[in-house]
């Protein structure tokens, strides 16, 4: 059984990292408005959240700038016309893709860069690749944390293989990914021991970043807490791809720290999320998403179960599962 404490406690090591504009872009193609996002970098440092995430550092030789809006690829200019200098302690976060982000060339000196953090996404076939893109980002001076995807369809062996090799990279904190929402808290606890062991013998920090499939993206995130997991992530009114992630005002409002304040997050949510809404964004828990959490899938399916305006869940039912 955990210690109270570290559910009940201050604890300083934890650290809050808002995905809005990163995950939450995977439902509106990035198109925030300017006002929406220093709305919500406002909310942020009012609310006392350690790091912003941004968006992605897309390639734009690979996306077709005109189809997303300005997070898909995040430049430093426009990070700027946000922000400025950001003489905050917000801390600024940009997700670099494996595979999909010209790293060498647009992820600069950290010295040219309002971005603090390098958030490094990798399956675990691109580990290597993702261990020198972990390099060249503390090389110029960055934090780095590396995101393991999808590790629900991936053997415990393999896992415990790619975290040794991240262990002896330079990476500062290495992320539980739930990507396709199927982890219950009982397998979350096991996976955070393992994560934490390999955490401790190489001194880095352990992170969560949930989906909520199965609404289970707050118990997760709390239950790894209660595991020793720092680095926690959140989105406002739970927005993200799909069934969306951990909602910020639920872990704000379980949180011990007196430096987080969940008054502004709701003031945003009232103020700004409405209209993200009627522009046609669609994020939540579905019976579509659950399926996929269940049978352990992407929910590319259910997305587009969704965007087709179906309601014939049962059938849905039966495609993915002899699909699966």
């Amino acid at each position: 059984m955990k210690e109270i404490s570290k559910l009940l406690d201050y604890r300083p090591g934890i650290k809050v990292v808002d995905a809005t504009l990163r995950d939450g872009g995977l439902v509106n193609d990035f198109r925030f408005s300017d006002d929406f996002v220093k709305a919500l970098y406002n909310a942020n440092l009012r609310a006392g959240v350690d790091y912003m995430e941004f968006g992605y550092r897309a390639d734009k030789e690979m996306f077709d700038e005109s189809k997303f809006g300005p997070c898909k690829f995040s430049s430093d200019d426009y990070l700027r016309s946000i922000v400025g200098e950001n003489n905050t302690d917000l801390k600024l976060a940009i997700m670099a893709d494996v595979g999909r982000c010209n790293y060498k060339e647009d992820i600069h000196d950290r010295s040219e860069s309002p971005v603090d953090l390098i958030r490094v996404a990798t399956y675990l076939h691109q580990i290597p690749t993702a261990v020198d893109m972990i390099e060249d980002a503390k090389a110029k001076g960055y934090e780095v944390s590396c995101n393991i995807m999808a590790i629900s369809n991936a053997q415990e062996s393999d896992v415990s293989v790619a975290l040794d090799i991240l262990g002896k990279s330079p990476v500062d904190v290495i992320y539980i990914v739930d990507s396709f929402g199927a982890l219950y808290p009982e397998q979350i606890a096991r996976i955070a021991n393992l994560y934490c062991e390999f955490a401790e013998k190489y001194d880095k920090k352990v992170g969560i970043h949930a989906h909520n499939n199965q609404q289970l993206a707050f118990a997760n995130t709390i239950e790894a807490v209660g595991d020793g997991v720092d680095w926690l992530d959140a989105t406002y009114a739970s927005m993200g791809r799909g069934a969306g992630n951990c909602a910020m005002e639920l872990l704000l409002g379980f949180l011990k720290n007196p430096k987080y304040n969940v008054y502004p997050v709701i003031q945003f949510i009232e103020s700004q999320m409405p209209a993200v809404r009627e522009a046609g964004a669609v994020w939540g828990y579905d019976f579509q998403y659950l399926m996929t959490g269940l049978l352990n899938q992407h929910p590319r399916t259910a997305i587009e179960f969704t965007k087709q305006g179906r309601k014939d869940y049962a059938e849905f039912y039966k495609e993915i599962l002899l699909q699966d």
